[in-house]
């Protein structure tokens, strides 16, 4: 008598979704709103965002029906493994982030390696990133670029790391971006005026796709001279060494 064969493994699809209140139409191409919403199995950073997502989408089953598992800072290493069962079991899963593209400053990188490992087929569908889109716009180097996240919240602290990737963007012709929790974008602009060279180059890119988006690039020395540059939005900084 013959092993019975093992189940067909389902796929992760790593689904964009709007970086603000906008109508996913607007932001996403239509096969993806249509492979998101064709979905029973979720994994999200927060069950309530994402089923206001999937309401957006105008999905043709009851939000009940949809099951939605959780990933954030709060998630163990040893739960991932549990989040993978669907996918074992050969059911598709959708991964979404709070805003922009799922493992891109996100903790679902954390599972997306583990699905690789696995052997699990991973697919990336398109969508807006506040990072990539920012440094478009920026008009600063898109051959080499480095994302470093959250800079240390101490002001001295940060001061030095600030002098460190200018040198290292002046070396290199290297753009950096960082990103800030928004209530911290001024003590950030401050850090980055008062530690930057006059002649570096500083792209502020703030709610990008939104109405009230705010994409600028000048000098150090220019914006000191600007009145309320920044809002308390979410914001990418961006820097190149001039």
């Amino acid at each position: 008598m013959s092993a019975p064969q093992p189940l067909p493994r389902g796929t992760l699809f790593l689904i964009p979704v709007p970086l603000g209140p906008t109508p996913p139409a607007a932001v996403l191409p239509a096969p993806v709103c249509e492979q998101a919403r064709q979905l029973r199995h979720f994994i999200a950073e927060n069950a309530k965002s994402a089923r206001a997502f999937l309401k957006s989408l105008e999905i043709s089953v009851p939000l009940q029906e949809i099951q939605i598992q959780e990933l954030n800072e709060h998630t163990r290493a040893n739960a991932l493994e549990g989040l993978l069962q669907p996918l074992r079991q050969g059911f598709d899963v959708g991964l979404v982030s709070e805003a922009g593209c799922p493992g891109v400053a996100d903790p679902g990188a954390d599972l997306i390696r583990l699905a690789q490992q696995e052997g699990i087929t991973v697919v990336p569908l398109i969508g807006p990133s506040s990072l990539l889109l920012a440094l478009m716009g920026s008009g600063l180097c898109g051959q080499r670029f480095a994302f470093h996240g959250y800079l240390p919240a101490k002001e001295d602290e940060r001061g030095k790391r600030l002098k460190a990737l200018e040198q290292e963007s002046r070396r290199q012709n290297q753009t950096q971006m960082f990103i800030e929790t928004p209530y911290r974008n001024t003590q950030m602009l401050n850090s980055l005026l008062q530690h930057l060279a006059p002649s570096t180059l500083l792209c502020l890119a703030s709610s990008l796709t939104l109405p009230q988006q705010r994409l600028r690039t000048l000098n150090v020395a220019q914006w000191r001279k600007e009145e309320d540059p920044v809002a308390k939005e979410p914001t990418v900084f961006l820097f190149l060494s001039a």
